[in-house]
């Protein structure tokens, strides 16, 4: 199991990235696919027509979300724990993102995914 670490800056508020990714109308806008996301925690989610699943674990509003998290080909049962925090900053917002216990064998599509699935894509979102 591997851990991912990512750092990344956007040019809005915290409370803006949080909706992003807590609003299944906004996640499904700039994912360009389905993401049905439970606000409570306990909740379930789900994100890219159902490849993505998971629960909400902690949500504290524009600050921090930790879910449990999987993607469409891991083995049965097997999740992942993904922290979302969102600090505020001079010009925005950093996210700072660790995502434990991943299967070795997914970590680099995983940590490379986040990138091209979630932070590229968000950030041309936020430009619109």
């Amino acid at each position: 199991m591997k851990t991912i670490k990512q750092k990344i800056k956007f040019k809005v508020l915290p409370h803006v990235v949080y909706e992003a990714l807590m609003d299944s109308k906004k996640h499904s806008a700039f994912t360009d696919s389905d993401a049905k996301i439970s606000r409570k925690i306990g909740g379930k989610i789900s994100a890219y027509d159902g490849w993505i699943k998971g629960e909400n674990i902690e949500l504290i509003k524009d600050k921090k979300i930790v879910q449990k998290w999987r993607g469409g080909d891991w083995p049965e049962g097997i999740y992942s724990i993904a922290t979302f925090e969102l600090i505020k900053t001079e010009n925005g917002c950093e996210l700072i993102f660790t995502q434990t216990e991943v299967p070795d064998e997914f970590y680099e599509d995983v940590s490379e995914g986040w990138k091209e699935y979630y932070w590229e894509k968000m950030k041309r979102y936020f430009s619109i």
